[in-house]
């Protein structure tokens, strides 16, 4: 379970996933490799899991302003992989809820 982190949830992954093409995409651990994301996902969601895409972000630098001045921060890099399950495989994440 460490090496996923979490599903992707967003519009445009919801929509990719429901055109049939059979993707779904994960936030995983920086340090996973392909090998290691498909045993995970095999296992954990009991499906068969044809190909991985994976992609690293680096983390962005940001600024605001406020009243005390300006702040400086940035975001935390991560890892997303792309999946591509078998034909007639699916991965139902609100079933859970």
């Amino acid at each position: 379970m460490s090496i996923i982190v979490k599903p992707i949830i967003t519009e445009k992954m919801t929509s990719i996933s429901e055109k049939k093409t059979n993707r779904f995409g994960f936030i995983v651990d920086r340090k996973a490799n392909k090998i290691e994301i498909k045993k995970a996902v095999e296992s954990l969601y009991g499906v068969k899991v044809d190909l991985v895409n994976t992609m690293i972000y680096r983390g962005k630098s940001k600024s605001r302003n406020t009243k005390a001045g300006v702040i400086t921060g940035k975001t935390s890099a991560l890892k997303k992989a792309i999946i591509t399950l078998a034909a007639g495989e699916t991965i139902d994440f609100y079933s859970n809820i």
